[in-house]
């Protein structure tokens, strides 16, 4: 069993964290809310601490995840940022979903210090941290990988080095973009099917089965019809992710013509009100036009 650390406890941190400790690592927490991280503690029998530099003392494996470039910075950098408090030799492993750009800058400070750096976005959302089956996409090196995938094995179903540093932030821009594709597709779908008076639960089962079948449309599907939005993955974050990709893209010379057509669409939930709502709530644009 390792010495962990866990910054930030947020929808997915919070859960992620518990997965530790219930298999048995000696887990040390912080998050800028001390109330959640007193809970956290109540719950599952770690430890708090005050700042993130005391959280990583002794730590061989810190784990942070938090909203994005500028929030990671703020708990890595500085006098009580992570790095001041990590041992020689340990390994940060980022679950923040932020631009590879940050992620190659912390590396190049990690090694100047003697530290290893993973960048290790996940996806599956809140449900997948609360059940321990999240995808983590990584960049980093295959030794330090190697290190901390048996941990993160514990709220995950799959842990994949896809490259060097950066390469998992790269590889979940490309889960965002097919999502967003995906969501607007399945909105049209949902709503022409609901104009048309049918059985949209039977319609959802049967082409749930065939080509058409996805994780949104057997997790979604149904909620999408009945107008239900109030959980899951918010639109706000999918927009700030959506930003990264389009960075990005303005750099390697991809062109997003769709995802940059469904950005507004999200952009119009936003003015509605939906800033909070699921992403599945492309819908909504459809159903009340």
């Amino acid at each position: 069993m390792a010495k962990v650390a866990f910054v930030g406890l947020g929808v997915m941190g919070y859960p992620m964290a518990g997965h530790l400790a219930a298999k048995g690592h000696d887990v040390t927490v912080y998050n800028r809310s001390t109330s959640k991280a007193e809970a956290w503690v109540k719950a599952h029998k770690g430890n708090k601490a005050n700042t993130p530099r005391s959280a990583a003392e002794g730590a061989e494996i810190v784990f942070c995840c938090v909203g994005n470039d500028d929030d990671l910075r703020s708990v890595v950098l500085g006098e009580n940022g992570i790095f001041a408090g990590m041992t020689p030799g340990a390994v940060l492993v980022d679950h923040t979903t932020a631009s590879a750009d940050v992620a190659r800058e912390l590396d190049g400070i990690a090694r100047e210090q003697g530290l290893h750096f993973i960048d290790a976005p996940v996806s599956g959302g809140q449900a997948g941290a609360e059940n321990g089956v999240l995808t983590v996409m990584c960049g980093g090196e295959q030794t330090s990988f190697d290190r901390i995938k048996p941990v993160a094995d514990c709220f995950s179903r799959a842990v994949t080095l896809m490259g060097p540093v950066g390469s998992g932030q790269l590889t979940k821009m490309v889960n965002q973009i097919a999502i967003a594709g995906l969501v607007q597709g399945l909105s049209e779908a949902m709503n022409f099917g609901q104009k048309a008076n049918l059985d949209m639960a039977k319609v959802i089962d049967v082409i749930s089965k065939g080509a058409a079948g996805s994780w949104q449309m057997e997790n979604r599907g149904s909620t999408m019809c009945e107008g239900k939005f109030d959980f899951g993955f918010a639109v706000d974050w999918m927009r700030k992710d959506l930003g990264i990709c389009f960075e990005e893209a303005q750099r390697n010379g991809a062109r997003l013509p769709v995802t940059h057509l469904i950005d507004q669409f999200y952009a119009q939930v936003q003015g509605r009100g939906g800033k909070r709502w699921d992403t599945s709530s492309l819908v909504h644009l459809l159903q009340n036009d």
